[in-house]
């Protein structure tokens, strides 16, 4: 198994697979970079350098009580990129990953960073404020924090089923795919979990949106129960320079996995473009 060690001790595992122009994919919460199997596979076979960590706290990195906040996030990532030399790369987020890919980009990617996607992602602002009336109520981050923190194995399992669009009328549901969220999730510390919470829905990425100059693909599905189109994606594309937005009409926030074929042929003609 393959770990660099960042400034504060943690052990950030991550995969590293192929040669050619490196596209590095940053995972949601509270998974692993496993998520990324069908990308992961399919960028390989189209002769890319694919690379997938598990943020601290999660999958097989440390489980560390400290540093579940964006500016760590973005600085292992910054590590990351350091210790495997990764330049013109392409930096791929889903939900949390997504924010995580932003603040790199815009505090530590420059001259690294060829371009970005945002998929379902958190990015500019997740929670409801005087000044962001239309962000999901604080009740319900609680809710996820309680449930994490007192009946984290079943409250995951309950939370495939909006994360995939599965409560829809007609869903064609996969045992597979929610059995793999779970296992994902429960390889990850409780604590790292619960801090998380508040680094996705509590951190403005709105300067970091504003700021970044190269080309950013912004990805939602119409039908987002956990980050909803219309407070996430239909916002960030309003606030990138040099940025593409694609919807999808019906499709739910694990999309990447549930409609991979759609969104990894999306992710190569960026990519090519």
């Amino acid at each position: 198994m393959s770990f660099i060690k960042v400034k504060d001790g943690t052990k950030i595992y991550y995969k590293d697979w192929g040669t050619g122009q490196p596209i590095v994919f940053h995972h949601g919460w509270p998974l692993s970079g496993d998520d990324w199997d069908a990308q992961m596979m399919f960028f390989l076979n189209h002769g890319y350098r694919v690379i997938a960590h598990d943020r601290r706290g999660h999958g097989r990195s440390t489980q560390i009580s400290e540093g579940h906040d964006m500016d760590t996030y973005a600085s292992d990532v910054a590590a990351l990129a350091k210790e495997l030399d990764l330049k013109n790369a392409i930096h791929i987020g889903h939900s949390t990953g997504g924010g995580e890919v932003i603040r790199y980009a815009a505090k530590f990617g420059k001259g690294r960073v060829a371009k970005a996607v945002l998929i379902s992602a958190v990015t500019p602002f997740m929670v409801q404020t005087k000044e962001n009336p239309e962000g999901v109520p604080m009740s319900v981050f609680d809710g996820i924090r309680e449930g994490t923190a007192t009946q984290r194995a079943q409250y995951f399992q309950d939370f495939t089923i909006p994360f995939y669009g599965y409560n829809r009328p007609g869903a064609k549901i996969s045992q597979g795919i929610r059995d793999n969220w779970w296992r994902q999730g429960m390889m990850g510390g409780a604590n790292a979990h619960y801090l998380g919470i508040k680094a996705f829905s509590e951190t403005d990425f709105t300067e970091d949106l504003k700021s970044v100059d190269i080309p950013v693909l912004v990805l939602h599905g119409e039908d987002d129960q956990i980050v909803p189109f219309p407070i996430a994606g239909a916002k960030s594309i309003k606030l990138l320079k040099h940025g593409k937005l694609i919807s999808y009409p019906g499709f739910p926030h694990g999309m990447p996995a549930t409609e991979a074929a759609t969104i990894n042929a999306d992710l190569l003609a960026f990519i090519k473009a």
